[in-house]
């Protein structure tokens, strides 16, 4: 007989389109998925029912992240004072050096900590396979199944060497017909279009830097015929912006509208340099967006202009990005620093704290194309759900209990669950043994930045 869960005494933020909220109220969950929210205590006589106590605490959608490079967890810490292009040049190097032995180490530990801070869903774009690097990719699909983070791994691709004018060096970029055969086979191994799927591939060629118009065209396709999503990095700095008009005529946003990389299918990483007119072309062909404020503060980037994107009806979601350029990889961070940039860009209105706050919740289950399934605590949606204890020292006397989160100390995790089931349970991770992460990463990374004469 399948267990119901009952979550009671708690603030919910639903997060649904009327945007509820029940001081003092309650969940019901039942088979992996929301069967009743709402407010006041929830009803005694539940049969099979596990009621746990959650006063005290603020209960929201599970966050979604909506970009990341979980092998980068192994080179953190360094080319620490560099912009984008300074940065990939230091650590390209570093990781031709990877194998899957090492990725899986470092994905469990970036893993466990993104669930640490209350993160149910997660991307992963990996775009670098070392020739005797074995399955990497397959590598980092295990350590999120041993995790129970919902995955949406992409896989992506470099195909344009130093040699033809792009920036990764020659030895860490593949043959477009190989890239191609590779990102198939992993679809059909790997991919789940299911509804209530734990694991869905996308495609995403790496950046307009790294990648031949002639990659770019044949992964739409392929893409679009395997009834996948599409994902790459764009607009994230004025290097980019000028390789690309020096290179191609055109702006980045430009440049991938001409090759058929825009639309309801496709979300784009960054996206901070965006004018008026990209911002219009962007919203109008329904692509979306992975705002990444750390990562694009730490390379010094910029500020991606999230009000002017959303009141264009651009999605946008939130994304930590790789390890390598956000050390923290809070996704409970991005929440807080995409409100405290845009003001610090535009002013006290640009962001509310629950307009931050859909940005890790609804915002990013719009980008990843699950806003059906995920991203709001509704009846009939899947129950990815966190539980943030609100009633100790830095957050008793905070009167809104959404500020209490977005703007406060980072509370403690009472309680992560996904799909109904439990992956953090009072601040510890139940999953992953996190201190055995913790050592088999450092191991890696030791490995991984020996062989790139980067000892440590």
């Amino acid at each position: 007989m399948t267990e119901t869960t009952v979550l009671d005494g708690c603030t919910v933020v639903t997060m649904d389109a009327g945007r509820s909220e029940y001081p003092g109220g309650h969940l019901v969950l039942t088979g992996g998925r929301i069967a009743a929210v709402g407010p006041g205590p929830a009803p005694r006589d539940l049969p099979d029912a596990r009621y746990l106590d959650a006063s005290g605490c603020l209960a929201t959608p599970g966050l979604v992240n909506t970009h990341h490079h979980l092998y980068q967890w192994a080179t953190r810490g360094l080319a620490t004072d560099s912009g984008l292009f300074g940065w990939l040049t230091e650590l390209y190097p570093v990781w031709g050096g990877l194998d899957a032995e090492i990725v899986r180490a470092v994905a469990r530990a970036g893993l466990a900590w993104l669930a640490s801070t209350g993160c149910s869903t997660t991307t992963d774009h990996h775009y670098v396979f070392p020739r005797d690097g074995g399955d990497v990719l397959a590598a980092e699909i295990d350590a999120a199944r041993e995790a129970g983070l919902r995955f949406h791994p992409t896989r992506g691709s470099m195909d344009l060497g130093q040699s033809d004018g792009g920036l990764p060096p020659d030895n860490i970029v593949e043959d477009v017909d190989e890239i191609l055969a590779a990102t198939e086979a992993a679809i059909d191994a790997h991919h789940d279009p299911s509804p209530d799927s734990m694991l869905r591939i996308g495609v995403a060629p790496c950046s307009p830097f790294s990648v031949t118009e002639t990659l770019l065209t044949s992964a739409a396709g392929l893409a679009r015929r395997k009834g996948v999503r599409l994902h790459t990095h764009l607009a994230e700095t004025t290097d980019e912006d000028e390789f690309c008009r020096e290179r191609f005529g055109r702006s980045p946003v430009q440049y991938m509208d001409d090759l058929g990389w825009l639309g309801p299918d496709v979300w784009l990483a960054h996206a901070v340099h965006l004018d008026d007119a990209a911002i219009a072309l962007v919203a109008s062909s329904g692509t979306a967006v992975a705002h990444c404020p750390t990562s694009n503060a730490r390379l010094g980037a910029g500020i991606a202009r999230a009000r002017d994107l959303r009141a264009a009806g651009v999605p946008v979601g939130l994304g930590v990005d790789g390890a390598a350029s956000n050390e923290a990889s809070s996704l409970l961070e991005q929440v807080r620093h995409a409100l405290l940039f845009a003001r610090a860009r535009g002013g006290a209105t640009e962001l509310t704290v629950r307009d931050a706050l859909e940005l890790g919740t609804m915002g990013g289950a719009r980008a990843l194309g699950r806003e059906a399934e995920i991203g709001s605590l509704e009846p009939g949606k899947l129950a990815d759900v966190a539980l943030w204890r609100l009633d100790t020292l830095p957050h008793a006397d905070i009167a809104d209990p959404v500020a209490a989160l977005v703007l406060g100390a980072p509370p403690p995790l009472e309680l992560l669950l996904v799909q109904g089931r439990p992956v953090v349970e009072h601040g510890v991770v139940v999953t992953i043994d996190a201190g055995q992460a913790a050592t088999d990463a450092a191991a890696a990374s030791r490995k991984l930045l020996t062989r790139g004469g980067r000892d440590r």
